[in-house]
């Protein structure tokens, strides 16, 4: 997304200097901008309403049949900002860590509303590097056969979207940038390292 606020916001939190407050905000506001964008197709239905001049109808968004799963701990930084966009979504969440040897994703925890057969799943992670832990998350999806899976993210490369793109051909990716590479922790570079920590003030 080469929007100007979207950018100007991203070049924001790059900046090594900038406090876990600032961080955190921003993240917030770029989330509302990632958002707009990626509910742009959403389906709507048609309601009546009565305006303060006549009956009318309107086109609205069903919120409840949208779901944000955040892929812990970090994607939850993200969902704040989406949620402020569409309180009417439901939200699930997926607890993924990366073992720091393999770097593959293991599971410890998985909380999804009902019916997910009947929705919409937005999955959110500022960050999609070695592609491990969107892999697994959108696997773990499937098994419950949504309508639809979108991935959001802040960062990628194009490692990580070349992992995603091939086990997931069906899923699209929206981001705010696709930077250079991942250097051998794993790690985007230039990137904005690691996005959780810089969240919640952790080392």
């Amino acid at each position: 997304m080469d929007h100007p606020l979207v950018q100007h916001k991203l070049s924001l939190m790059r900046n090594k200097e900038a406090s876990t407050n600032s961080f955190r905000r921003l993240l917030n506001e770029l989330s509302m901008l990632l958002a707009y964008e990626v509910t742009r197709d959403m389906p709507m239905q048609e309601v009546e309403i009565e305006t303060p001049l006549e009956k009318t109808k309107v086109k609205v968004i069903d919120g409840k049949k949208l779901v944000f799963v955040s892929i812990l701990r970090a994607g939850n930084g993200i969902l704040d900002g989406m949620l402020s966009v569409v309180p009417g979504a439901r939200v699930g969440h997926i607890g993924l860590y990366r073992d720091p040897k393999t770097l593959t994703a293991v599971e410890y925890y998985f909380k999804l509303p009902q019916n997910v057969e009947e929705r919409d799943l937005i999955v959110v992670d500022p960050m999609l590097a070695t592609g491990n832990s969107a892999i697994a998350a959108v696997e773990r999806l499937k098994e419950l056969r949504p309508r639809s899976i979108k991935f959001v993210c802040l960062l990628t490369c194009p490692e990580g979207v070349a992992a995603l793109q091939k086990a997931h051909p069906d899923v699209p990716i929206y981001t705010a940038a696709i930077d250079r590479q991942l250097n051998d922790h794993g790690y985007i570079l230039p990137g904005l390292g690691d996005a959780g920590d810089r969240m919640f003030g952790t080392k």
